[in-house]
């Protein structure tokens, strides 16, 4: 293919033309001598000259074995490098785990890029003859060591680790699993769904893997529907466990109250640094309909604009940048719940880890603005 386009290109009458497209093919082709054959994730080969600012020639050579398999063999000559071939890439996989509950024995599994994995599986002995009083206690430390296993597999770093959860198996272990106490709440929040299967082992977990297939598919749509239906109810039943809103999600975040914040995708607010005359930081949220009015920028000791104190940044960044130490879930609008949460909430709500008192809150600040 290379030799062929060679020819081609040496046939080109333009000078100009003529030379850097032999010389594009001959690098291509000095590098591909260092391979035997591919990586096993593929190689991605960038090669083409062009010209600095100053006018003079420059050659580019970029070469490496992505992270993950490429499917896609792409060979074109044009005056740009193309990269859609990546971007899939750059996809985050969506990762999900499976817990396969009968009464002889668990299994946990992990669904990922149609490829399925065991990651542990322990058997129990039940004795054929229990008394009602022992058969209820087997049944809570059955239920006891299903959640330490769950939470030792499905949580890094404080993180549930998966897209979210099928709880599959016989009976009622798998129901009871999900309201289980025992069950941590963080997994209990990403239950896709709870399914029957009729055998147990991988036998069950390739079954349960058949019965959720569209399901999980529209994962991401099922889970952000979870989240809203969930601050919804905690409204609902008055909790104090749920606030909205930029000001009391951010004093929540920072008391260290969030278990979740959730955040509509398209949030428009901007984050500005200002110095105020006495030289301390004042943070300022606007979003672009609110850039006209700039009260909210002004000093009130000296009636002038503070200044800028560093560049403005989306809000959006600035959450994602804290995600490490923040569970953020990100949702769209693609739903009558979600809708409403963008339109009354303001695109962006806490869940919260215990009740916070945000009147009691601002009534101590007030007083002591007053004292001071």
């Amino acid at each position: 293919m290379l030799t062929q386009d060679y020819v081609t290109a040496a046939s080109i009458k333009s000078r100009l033309a003529r030379p850097p497209g032999l010389a594009v093919i001959t690098m291509t082709q000095q590098r591909l001598k260092f391979y035997n054959r591919a990586p096993p994730n593929g190689l991605v080969l960038f090669v083409g000259t062009f010209l600095t600012d100053e006018g003079r020639e420059k050659k580019a050579i970029y070469e490496f074995e992505p992270h993950k398999p490429i499917r896609t063999f792409f060979y074109l000559c044009d005056n740009k490098f193309h990269t859609e071939a990546l971007s899939e890439l750059l996809e985050l996989d969506a990762r999900f785990g499976f817990i396969v509950i009968v009464g002889n024995g668990t299994l946990f599994g992990t669904l990922a890029d149609n490829t399925h994995e065991v990651i542990h599986e322990f058997a129990v002995d039940h004795p054929k003859h229990d008394r009602g009083g022992d058969s209820a206690l087997r049944q809570d430390d059955y239920m006891r060591k299903i959640a330490e296993h769950a939470m030792e597999h499905f949580i890094t770093n404080d993180k549930v680790n998966v897209t979210g959860f099928v709880l599959a198996g016989t009976a009622d272990f798998k129901t009871a699993l999900g309201h289980s106490d025992m069950f941590d709440l963080r997994l209990s929040a990403k239950i896709l769904a709870v399914v029957d299967v009729s055998y147990s082992g991988e036998n069950g977990f390739s079954q349960a893997i058949e019965l959720t297939t569209e399901l999980l598919a529209n994962a991401e749509s099922v889970l952000e529907n979870k989240l809203i239906q969930r601050c919804l109810e905690e409204i609902g039943q008055d909790t104090g466990r749920c606030c909205f809103g930029i000001e009391k999600s951010l004093k929540a975040l920072e008391l260290g109250a969030i278990e979740t914040l959730i955040v509509w995708e398209n949030l428009d607010i901007i984050r500005y640094t200002m110095r105020n005359a006495a030289g301390e930081e004042i943070i300022v949220h606007s979003n672009k309909q609110q850039e006209d009015n700039r009260e909210k920028f002004l000093d009130d000791s000296i009636g002038l604009e503070m200044e800028q104190a560093s560049e403005p940044q989306s809000l959006l960044e600035w959450f994602a940048e804290k995600s490490e130490d923040l569970n953020l879930e990100f949702v769209s609008d693609h739903s009558q719940e979600r809708t409403q949460f963008v339109k009354e909430f303001g695109g962006i709500a806490a869940l919260l880890r215990y009740k916070v008192d945000f009147a009691k809150l601002a009534s101590t600040a007030d007083k002591h603005d007053e004292v001071v």
